[in-house]
């Protein structure tokens, strides 16, 4: 690796596994001290010991961001103090995924997965954000999602949460921007971890058929373009979204 996040820190939500978890790894692997979040304590030692075994540095802070301003500042408040008194970038992955259709969505879903889509990145940002200005400068990248511009059938929850932090991505940009916080957003399309040789293939793949990389990503696809986002290389990079997602938003889709 070539360390572009050296002597920065990181704190990544929903870091126990999948993309938060590659994120994590990366972003150790490129130099930087991350704090891995999430509320499984035995993953998330799972995640740091992997870390530190490979030479990198890390440590684990559980939270359950419920959506609460509290969970939110006290996650802001441990983060810090496990990485020295600063957060250099914050990346906000954390999210559920209950897919009901609409008629089926009752209150308490619905308030569950925009307290944690939604309100816990806002408050952990509102969180994080002084002290980055106050040390001159920080970076944000929130996860999107390829289906809050792609409409999915049961998707009209989830893909709405993502639209909302896409959007926040381009008005924390030009809130944050002056003081030298960037703020830019991944939209990963299918993503899955490497499936065991010899499985039959997951049905995420007949999506991508007919797109330009026609098949699924993997985690790792993620981790790169968040590492990008949160390096010097990106200096000049504000309120975009970076689709991570096969092509399967931006280009036509021809089924074979």
């Amino acid at each position: 690796m070539t360390e572009r996040l050296r002597d920065k820190t990181a704190l990544i939500t929903g870091s126990t596994s999948n993309i938060g978890r590659a994120i994590a790894e990366a972003f150790a692997a490129e130099g930087a001290h991350v704090v891995v979040s999430g509320r499984d304590e035995a993953r998330g030692a799972e995640v740091v010991a992997g870390i530190r075994a490979s030479g990198g540095r890390a440590d684990f802070v559980a939270a359950d961001l419920d959506g609460s301003p509290e969970a939110s500042r006290r996650l802001a408040d441990r983060a810090r103090q496990a990485l020295g008194g600063r957060i250099d970038v914050l990346v906000n992955n954390a999210g559920v995924y209950p897919a009901p259709r609409t008629a089926g969505t009752d209150e308490k879903t619905f308030d569950r997965v925009y307290g944690v889509n939604v309100k816990a990145p806002f408050f952990l940002t509102a969180a994080v954000v002084p002290g980055m200005v106050a040390a001159g400068g920080g970076a944000i990248v929130n996860l999107g999602s390829w289906i809050a511009r792609l409409g999915v059938p049961g998707g009209a929850l989830y893909s709405s949460t993502k639209g909302a932090l896409e959007t926040l991505t381009r008005a924390w940009a030009a809130e944050f921007g002056p003081s030298g916080v960037r703020v830019n957003a991944v939209s990963p399309g299918v993503i899955l971890p490497p499936s065991p040789e010899g499985t039959d293939p997951h049905p995420g793949e007949v999506m991508m058929n007919g797109t330009p990389a026609g098949t699924v990503g993997t985690p790792d696809a993620v981790a790169h373009a968040a590492v990008w986002l949160a390096s010097e290389e990106a200096r000049f990079v504000h309120g975009t979204v970076v689709d991570v997602d096969g092509g399967r938003t931006g280009v036509a889709v021809v089924a074979g």
